[in-house]
């Protein structure tokens, strides 16, 4: 489980570093031992969410466009927030048409990460 969350976050790390305008947020690019607890179990969570999904359609999601593989990481990250966290603020729990582009690229990036691990 570590090493499947340290992956979704090594992922989310190079993504943000490739499409986030500017410089990020220290915690956006934070190394996995300052990451906390919470997100730690998200990022694993989500990594089997995806490699379950690649697996139960036999590779398929080879398939999907960019924006698909993106929009099932971050509906997978809105649930774990809602898991985590009691009162989210609103970006938090953004729909997808409402994350900046980075964000969406980032998580596309994140699915094929994933993808390219299995």
């Amino acid at each position: 489980m570590t090493e499947d969350g340290r992956i979704f976050r090594e992922a989310w790390i190079a993504g943000v570093r490739k499409h986030f305008p500017g410089e990020p947020k220290p915690g956006y690019i934070a190394p996995w031992a300052e990451t906390p607890d919470w997100e730690r179990a998200s990022a694993a969570a989500v990594f089997t969410q995806v490699r379950d999904f690649v697996a139960v359609s036999a590779g398929a999601t080879a398939r999907l466009t960019r924006e698909q593989k993106g929009r099932f990481v971050a509906t997978c990250w809105i649930a774990q927030i809602h898991k985590h966290i009691e009162n989210p603020k609103p970006a938090y729990v953004a729909d997808w048409n409402d994350l900046p582009k980075w964000q969406q690229e980032t998580d596309a990036d994140i699915f094929e990460a994933i993808e390219r691990r299995l």
